[in-house]
């Protein structure tokens, strides 16, 4: 089979793309002379500069019609024989069966946030393993992929380093730990002032300052952490992709919900301590071992439903709480 194209789909967002790095690794372990492309939103592209695994990384913006055209007809070019959708969304399996290839395997309508992509595929898979790494990893099972080990490989990104040392330096930040307050969805998101008052009991307690990473549309997160982190401030800045991923390489530890910063962190090996609610850490949570979860929901609280403010399961989630897992995960290391 090492004359297949493949196709991969996981357009978005930050922590399922990361999901989604060990299963394009099995493919290419399984298939080192096919060709293997990935279509991904343009603003997540960073994340798969410098994949070996990968041969062409094609970008789109979904804001555009021109720019969805141009994709599609890129993707028509390239006569690709199997695709494989992760996402298993509708935008998704349209490019897929739009691709021409002419086996297409995707996730079962239960499994799919949007049941009707199915109809897309020529072959639909019905995860059996816990964590979300696995199902990927089923679905290139069932295309013929084998796995050995769990790769997740990530951009070095020199440049952004340098940057983002000289932000520290000028702030007089030497060692640092990272609070994440915010989420794609408020339900899974912890109070921002809980971050700040965490922030004053960790900077007494272990000496190093915090910064809070933030992204578009989530400064007035960041603003309710400083205002309750007493002093010294916490660093507050926004960091693109690359100079994220240079943040948290470094980082002593991280501290966020289920969002992409935290399984970015716990890909890179830095400590992490994740605070769950109605997400289940056994499927979304941190993939390594030795990261902690901090969780108090009760059995019928993990809806994954997306509220816009914090769940009764994140409010059950005490400062104290997470000052202990932060001592249990540096201990774990």
């Amino acid at each position: 089979m090492d004359d297949q194209r493949f196709l991969v789909l996981r357009m978005s967002a930050l922590g399922d793309i990361i999901h989604t790095l060990p299963a394009v690794s099995a493919l290419r372990e399984s298939f080192p002379k096919a060709a293997i492309d990935w279509l991904v939103d343009k603003k997540w592209a960073p994340i798969l500069e410098e994949n070996s695994n990968i041969d062409s990384v094609i970008t789109v913006d979904r804001r555009s019609w021109r720019d969805v055209a141009t994709c599609v007809r890129r993707v028509r070019k390239k006569n690709y024989t199997v695709a494989v959708d992760f996402q298993s969304l509708y935008r998704s399996a349209v490019f897929a069966r739009l691709s021409g290839a002419s086996k297409r395997f995707g996730f079962d309508a239960q499994y799919s946030r949007e049941s009707g992509a199915v109809f897309f595929y020529t072959d639909v898979i019905s995860p059996r393993r816990l964590h979300k790494v696995e199902h990927n990893l089923e679905l290139v099972e069932a295309a013929g992929a084998r796995t050995n080990e769990i790769r997740l490989p990530l951009p070095a990104v020199a440049d952004a380093a340098e940057k983002v040392e000289r932000i520290l330096a000028a702030k007089g930040v030497a060692d640092y730990f990272v609070l994440s307050p915010g989420g794609g969805w408020g339900s899974k998101c912890w109070p921002a002032e809980r971050y700040g008052e965490l922030h004053r009991a960790l900077t007494r307690k272990y000496g190093w300052r915090g910064v809070v990473s933030f992204g578009p549309g989530e400064p007035h997160l960041a603003e309710r952490v400083r205002a309750n982190a007493g002093s010294p401030e916490p660093v507050v800045e926004m960091f693109d992709l690359r100079q994220l991923i240079a943040l948290l390489r470094h980082a002593k530890f991280l501290v966020a919900g289920d969002t992409g910063p935290l399984h970015l962190a716990s890909a890179l090996g830095t400590p992490v301590v994740g605070l769950y609610g109605p997400t289940d850490p056994a499927r979304n949570g941190p993939y390594c071992e030795l990261d902690v979860v901090v969780r108090k929901a009760k059995p019928e609280e993990t809806t994954y439903r997306r509220g816009t403010s914090p769940s009764p399961a994140m409010l059950a989630i005490g400062v104290n709480d997470v000052l202990d897992a932060i001592e249990q995960r540096l201990k774990n290391s």
